[in-house]
């Protein structure tokens, strides 16, 4: 975790990868940061990992899932429920299950 980022009551972060939060990134309540899996192609299951990296002022709200692998852009906002399965590029918000890119922060 960098300098003024956050992780909010009730997140989890399941690490058997490194979890990078980027300054000013704000993790909200019971979000969960999962950096592994097992291959279900796999007849005996194995444990995959990948990091995730959450970049600088990036906001993901509360109930977010974030899995294996996942980079979020600097300033993306991930909106409520979200399911991140694939990268987030910078100030995208994104939002669904899977989550899809609605637009692009409105910052001054």
């Amino acid at each position: 975790m960098h300098a003024k980022s956050c992780l909010a009551e009730r997140v989890e972060v399941y690490n058997p990868a490194v979890v990078e939060i980027g300054e000013g990134a704000t993790i909200s309540q019971g979000t969960w940061l999962c950096t592994a899996s097992h291959d279900f192609d796999d007849p005996e299951h194995p444990l995959v990992t990948a990091p995730i990296n959450i970049h600088r002022g990036a906001w993901l709200a509360g109930d977010v899932f974030v899995g294996p692998g996942v980079t979020v852009g600097e300033e993306a906002v991930a909106l409520a429920r979200a399911v991140l399965v694939k990268d987030v590029g910078p100030s995208d918000v994104v939002g669904g299950n899977p989550a899809k890119v609605l637009r692009k922060r409105a910052l001054p």
